[in-house]
């Protein structure tokens, strides 16, 4: 059997295809799953920040209880106030990089990666001065991106 013109067939073919492919980018976001209480009993975390997704609510919790409670607005999450609240905690602990979030088991994956973008990071527009003189135009403020907590862990919900 004579495989002369299949070998010449792919030495034309395989750079052709290497060269004509479309390379994409692809980002992943590392997670970590909540570690157990036993094993983190020597070093315990002065603070644990919990991310609560419920069907009709967001909560932030301590690992001992809930903290604050945030209800949906207009059938929509409110991201907004979520944000602001965990700002303030990061204001008391800015040393604080790690937080968990959980989920009820029928939350949709949009819903979860809405929650990651919201506890990673917080988006602020600066304060806008009037200028005191009527002739000095005002620049367009940028958007600053605050860093919250970026290791994340997800779970279930209690």
């Amino acid at each position: 059997m004579d495989i002369t013109t299949f070998l010449n067939l792919m030495v034309v073919l395989v750079p052709f295809l290497l060269a004509s492919a479309v390379f994409s980018r692809i980002t992943i976001l590392e997670l970590n799953l909540p570690a157990a209480a036993a094993a983190n009993a020597a070093n315990k975390p002065q603070v644990t920040i919990e991310v609560i997704v419920r069907e009709s609510k967001l909560q932030i919790g301590n690992g001992r209880g809930v903290i604050a409670s945030f209800p949906k607005v207009g059938g929509h999450y409110d991201i907004e106030r979520l944000g602001r609240y965990l700002l303030k905690i990061k204001g008391n602990y800015p040393d604080k990089t790690d937080a968990t979030i959980l989920l009820e088991p029928d939350i949709e994956y949009d819903t979860m990666v809405l929650m990651m973008d919201a506890v990673r990071s917080l988006e602020v527009k600066p304060k806008v001065v009037e200028p005191t003189d009527p002739g000095i135009p005002v620049k367009s403020a940028n958007i600053q991106r605050i860093e919250l907590f970026p290791d994340m862990s997800i779970g279930d919900a209690p």
